[in-house]
């Protein structure tokens, strides 16, 4: 099971529309407080921010479990667990936007101040830059092109090589990778301030 790039762009465009609340929230936010102040205060309450918030730890963890049953196939334990590469790579991607779903109703679409809003970016930078990176490098995969770039338009016979698929792609990954893990360890640090800052301010 892989994703195909028809699946991965809906999966986009749902990840665009979970985004659009964190926009209007100080619009929407203030017509809550106004017109329906009690609704208002259970998203405020403590126990509606720990549910949540334990929720989200949750899939935070099974992203966790998820990457290193894909990564850890000499290492993770020595335990065989069943399923190929491309189905936990997809329960990945698949849980990273489930995961933002999640984080949209842990915060209500607000985005925070200070410390929190910074923590709110970092994961966005985390689901971001994984899934323009599947989308392109699936896009590729499936394009029936050969190869990609410019080719000599003048007949001299110099130009810009092309890139094949392969080159193409290991370079991509190389970039987006780099970029999703880097984000990633940001985040875990992040993660465990935000939940010591929640423990500590109550």
């Amino acid at each position: 099971m892989k994703p195909r790039f028809s699946t991965l762009i809906f999966l986009t465009f749902l990840t665009a529309l979970l985004l659009l609340p964190f926009v209007f929230s100080p619009q929407y936010i203030a017509q809550l407080r106004q017109n329906h102040f009690e609704l208002h205060l259970i998203f405020q309450s403590e126990i509606y921010k720990q549910i949540t918030g334990y929720s989200a730890l949750f899939f935070v963890v099974l992203e966790m479990i998820f990457t290193a049953r894909k990564r850890g196939r000499g290492w993770w334990l020595k335990i065989k667990v069943p399923g190929s590469m491309n189905f936990w790579r997809s329960l990945h991607i698949f849980l990273g936007v489930a995961l933002l779903g999640v984080t949209l109703i842990h915060t209500v679409g607000v985005q925070g101040l200070n410390y929190n809003a910074v923590f709110l970016w970092v994961f966005f930078g985390v689901t971001l830059s994984a899934l323009v990176g599947v989308v392109a490098e699936t896009g590729i995969l499936e394009s029936p092109r050969r190869y990609f770039g410019w080719l000599p338009a003048d007949g001299s016979g110099q130009g810009i090589p092309a890139l094949y698929k392969g080159p193409l792609i290991r370079n991509l990954r190389s970039l987006w990778l780099a970029t999703h893990i880097i984000l990633v360890c940001i985040f875990f640090v992040m993660l465990v301030g935000h939940i010591f800052l929640a423990y500590y301010f109550r």
